[in-house]
């Protein structure tokens, strides 16, 4: 059924794409319209390397007007539906006509070349009109997720230095109306010029800063700025185990070759797709595989605003069938929520458009694949299970066009152009079978290009760990037959329903309350969420423990960071374990909570005895309040 005599076919392409790197990568840049054609294919200043150096493009112009002069003018681009039933759809050209419009529109307000915009809204079609119309004038965006609080905003604002913000009144979610202006209007910010609003409420009034969204009158011609290849494309901020999230750079024209290739070879889309990626445009799965790759090829997306299983367990397998979708991408957490419940919610559709569907966001265990498989699939799809980051722009590892042999909780081999290992601490390759560090051995067209604002950062946490590889800071396994098993974060970094939150940013926001001295968070398992917040903490002396502290310190964490921080449980102890350096020893405590016993833990801080760490495991045991 996966057409195994097919894979000495792909092993032929895909080492011919690593032994010829530039002459593959500038074929494979043909799949977008270039205004210039680069100088230079790669430029090899390690680490920062620069993709089709001298060629000119625009993603607006990729996206849309390059399809006018062909069938997909009035081919569907969208179709958007919401909990309430609400309906839109958008056809390339009128798609194009709106994204002209509201150019115009930031133009007039100010916009140009090189500004940051902030964009802060739900998963509506305008939405991507404001991401697309940014670009249009050669400005770069910065998409934050509706579910951030108003802390999160600000600090993207400041290290961005974001002129513009581009908001809606509410969002819709389990049947209520969630306020998003109320947060942007908490935040007063000196360098923000004008922040546009999407009125969907019909009660907007403009005062100050604050304008409305222009209701489109007629059409009104843009041309789309010429940028660099080098050009940012956007930032988009992602979270790690120290400091505050990292703004990471994309360039334009290798993010959009690679995010175009990417897709094509990974679900094997065509004229005829139906294509439904369920995540939302403040993550780089929405920015990758929601706007760029789909509209750079020209295919048909959907798009969903509104909880999974509301207002019943059926919701989504129903919209499968109504707009007959034919690849379907989206991660195991939901999945699992879905596993919970009757299995009749999904019998009853009809699902038999379904071609390929996908996984992202974190690895897809084998019972989860099976049921995916099984039940979704109904035996006859294959399962493209994606493992990619936001720093890597698109896909690393995936299932060429689904012809490969598949393995349940396998990534299978890395696509074309991708040069992937797993090695030991001193950056040696392993033997089949070992766990070891993933590493990535040779440049990509849609790597970040850094870190905003902060090179150093970018050179040590990507490129520091071994010479002259770029390192993910995943664990991984790789079979006999090249095939990799990811396992997970080798830091810290918590992944709740897909997103990453670092334990940074939790234990910072738990020590904003005054009655806090010390805080440690580790990510425990969850049947939905895949992982969730478990947190160990010191009080300031003198301050009793009772159950009004934990609500607290929940409170706070959602006001700095947001709601999609969850806690399984809140521990007081006396005091952290930690190595003598001061590092705190959170495999130990991760131990604790999921009541294992030390010799559970295979891997512990090298500056820690291991009579220190029996010592410090046996005391967090008895302090636990």
């Amino acid at each position: 059924m996966y057409y195994y005599p097919y894979v000495n076919r792909y092993i032929e392409f895909y080492n011919y794409s690593i032994n010829n790197l530039e002459d593959f990568w500038a074929y494979q840049a043909n799949i977008i319209p270039w205004f210039r054609r680069w100088d230079k294919v790669l430029e090899d200043n390690h680490p920062f390397y620069k993709w089709f150096v001298g060629g000119l493009l625009n993603a607006s112009y990729v996206c849309l007007d390059q399809h006018l002069e062909t069938y997909r003018k009035d081919k569907v681009a969208f179709y958007w539906e919401n909990e309430l039933g609400e309906r839109e759809t958008v056809s390339y050209y009128e798609l194009y006509n709106r994204v002209n419009y509201f150019s115009k529109f930031l133009q007039d307000l100010g916009v140009k070349k090189g500004d940051v915009v902030l964009i802060y809204m739900p998963l509506v079609i305008d939405a991507i009109v404001a991401m697309l119309s940014v670009v249009r004038l050669g400005a770069i965006h910065n998409v934050v997720f509706s579910g951030f609080s108003k802390n999160a905003i600000l600090g993207r604002i400041e290290d961005s230095k974001a002129k513009f913000i581009i908001t809606a009144t509410h969002t819709y979610r389990r049947g209520k109306k969630v306020d998003l202006l109320s947060v942007i209007k908490e935040i007063n910010v000196d360098s923000i010029q004008n922040i546009v609003v999407l009125d969907r409420s019909g009660d907007f009034k403009e005062e100050g800063k604050y304008v409305k969204w222009p209701t489109y009158k007629e059409f009104v011609y843009v041309p789309p700025v010429p940028v660099e290849s080098t050009h940012p494309l956007f930032v988009l901020y992602t979270s790690g185990t120290t400091g505050k999230p990292k703004g990471i750079v994309h360039s334009t024209g290798g993010y959009l070759v690679y995010v175009a290739s990417t897709l094509r070879w990974a679900f094997n889309v065509d004229n005829d797709s139906i294509w439904w990626c369920t995540a939302d445009i403040g993550w780089i799965t929405g920015h990758s595989y929601v706007v760029y790759a789909p509209l750079a090829l020209g295919i048909t997306s959907f798009i969903y605003e509104g909880a999974p299983d509301y207002p019943d367990p059926s919701k989504w397998w129903s919209l499968i069938e109504k707009y007959k979708i034919t690849e379907f991408y989206t991660s195991p957490t939901a999945l699992r929520m879905f596993m919970k419940y009757d299995l009749k919610y999904v019998l009853d559709h009809d699902l038999s458009s379904l071609r390929m569907l996908g996984s992202v966001g974190e690895p897809i265990n084998p019972e989860v694949w099976e049921w995916f498989y099984v039940n979704i699939g109904r035996s006859k799809c294959p399962i493209i299970d994606t493992w990619w980051q936001t720093e890597t722009g698109g896909f690393m590892i995936a299932p060429f066009m689904g012809i490969l042999p598949l393995k349940p909780g396998f990534a299978s081999l890395p696509l074309p152009g991708v040069l992937v290992d797993v090695v030991d601490e001193q950056g040696n390759s392993l033997p089949p079978n070992t766990k070891g560090y993933i590493v990535v051995k040779s440049p990509w067209p849609g790597m970040m290009m850094g870190i905003l604002n902060d090179d150093e950062k970018y050179k040590e946490v990507y490129w520091s760990k071994f010479e002259k590889m770029y390192y993910p800071g995943d664990y991984a396994i790789r079979t006999e037959d090249g095939y990799f098993q990811l396992l997970g974060r080798a830091d810290e970094v918590i992944k709740i329903a897909g997103h990453r939150i670092g334990t940074f940013e939790v234990e910072s926001a738990i020590l904003e309350n005054d009655f806090v001295a010390e805080a440690a968070v580790v990510g425990v398992p969850d049947e939905v969420r895949g992982e969730v917040v478990a947190a160990f903490v010191t009080l300031k002396q003198g301050v009793s423990v009772n159950e009004e502290l934990k609500q607290k310190i929940i409170g706070k964490v959602r006001e700095i960071i947001g709601p999609v921080v969850v806690f399984s449980s809140i521990f007081f102890v006396d005091k952290l374990p930690k190595t003598r350096s001061g590092k705190i020893m959170r495999r130990l405590l991760k131990a604790v909570v999921l009541g294992k016993e030390l010799g559970d833990i295979t891997t512990l801080e090298e500056e820690a005895s291991v009579e220190e760490v029996k010592k410090a495991y046996e005391e967090v045991k008895r302090s636990i309040v």
